[in-house]
């Protein structure tokens, strides 16, 4: 089991990236990722989700010690980002909560990738639908 710190040097260097580079790609300091990695501090979710792009990984995998597949909830990510960008940071956790939990439908299975989606997609039209319902009925009123 790898720490964040761990994570983020052993894929910086699996690209070939110095610190100053990967400081680039994310927007912060060299001493920043220094920082992460030697100190196993994590940075807020917005530069999370930054970090995770420059290092071709999955947000899970750099949150989460326990998970060793720098791929895990990859296939997740942009329906999360989907709804970050349509109703906020609170639908987005939400929706990954949601898709996190079903994706352990999908374990020990040979699931194609086309089917997975069409599941996530199916998924998140269901979360929005439900969003927008209840926007209707509980919403503010508009004059």
């Amino acid at each position: 089991m790898k720490t964040f710190s761990e994570k983020v040097k052993d894929a910086r260097d699996l690209l070939g990236l110095n610190q100053q580079e990967l400081a680039d790609l994310v927007g912060v300091s060299k001493r920043t990722i220094a920082t992460y990695e030697t100190v196993d501090v994590k940075p807020r979710q917005s530069t999370m989700r930054k970090l995770a792009s420059a290092l071709q990984v999955s947000i899970d995998y750099l949150k989460r010690d326990e998970i060793d597949d720098p791929t895990y909830g990859l296939e997740k990510e942009p329906y999360v980002d989907e709804v970050r960008e349509r109703l906020g940071a609170k639908a987005a956790r939400e929706i990954d909560f949601l898709m996190e939990k079903n994706n352990a439908l999908f374990a020990g299975g040979e699931i194609p990738q086309e089917t997975k989606d069409a599941y996530f997609e199916a998924v998140m039209a269901a979360y929005l639908e439900c969003k927008e319902q209840a926007k209707k009925k509980f919403g503010r009123k508009k004059n």
